[in-house]
């Protein structure tokens, strides 16, 4: 992995294909890294991808108080300014889904499409304000290893992916080896996110967005009206999959995106 200092902080990230002309910036979810994309590295080899850890996760540093959701969208730009590079495609995963909606409303000459995997760019309610700062005293208290050990069925259909399978494995190394005090940070930051829901429903780029059909977190049905209001659109839904379909059902992911990207070479 490559590293670069960004506004004070330590950031880890790969750089693949370095020498092809279009660009995917990969954004990962909580409580993951970069990683978590490399079951799609070869489905994207004519495109070059920027893997990064997002601050708080992986390797990148993770000493902080709060990590807003804006901050992770500026720092993607800032990482990109320092590669020289202009314009991307931007595919996030529902934390990061959430950051690649903030850094197109903030850099939109900088996005040539989008692809929202089981995400959403809603702000908090009232209720699940309360629920994710009490979820982040309880890592605080726990750690992540009993977090993951609790909490690592909500992320996967474990009636399909069985734990003795390599996604498995990989998705609970991720999980708990997440940094405690990176993981509270983020979650007090996206606490105060801001509601992107109407915001979304201007974007002109093209936009897919893929949902599994047993997502915890993301209902079938909230993602279907979101995607109903977008201008410029496409759903997929992965039949079985839980919330990761790029871990779970990575050839059909695949296939999806591939699509969807064989529009912008």
């Amino acid at each position: 992995m490559k590293d670069v200092t960004i506004r004070g902080a330590n950031w880890k990230f790969e750089d693949i294909n370095p020498q092809s002309q279009e660009v995917i910036l990969m954004v990962h979810g909580h409580p993951f890294n970069g990683t978590m994309w490399k079951y799609q590295h070869e489905a994207l080899s004519d495109f070059r991808l920027v893997i990064p850890d997002l601050k708080g996760y992986g390797a990148s540093d993770s000493d902080f108080e709060k990590i807003f959701i804006e901050e992770q969208a500026l720092d993607l730009a800032l990482l990109l300014d320092k590669l020289h590079i202009d314009q991307v495609h931007l595919i996030g995963l529902s934390m990061g889904g959430q950051i690649i909606v903030e850094f197109q409303r903030l850099f939109p000459h900088r996005v040539k499409s989008l692809v929202l995997c089981a995400s959403l760019p809603n702000g908090e309610t009232e209720e699940s304000y309360t629920n994710r700062l009490m979820l982040a005293d309880e890592i605080e208290t726990i750690g992540m290893l009993q977090y993951t050990k609790n909490d690592i069925h909500k992320y996967i259909n474990l009636n399909e992916l069985k734990e003795d399978a390599e996604p498995y494995q990989h998705l609970f190394k991720m999980m708990s080896e997440t940094s405690a005090k990176g993981a509270v940070a983020s979650h007090k930051g996206r606490a105060e996110r801001r509601d992107n829901t109407k915001y979304a429903q201007t974007i002109a780029v093209p936009t897919l967005l893929i949902a599994g059909e047993q997502d915890y977190f993301f209902t079938l049905d909230s993602i279907k009206s979101f995607a109903q209001k977008l201008p410029n659109a496409q759903l997929e839904i992965i039949k079985n999959s839980g919330h990761l379909p790029n871990l779970e059902y990575p050839e059909i992911f695949n296939t999806v995106i591939s699509k969807f990207y064989e529009k912008r070479k």
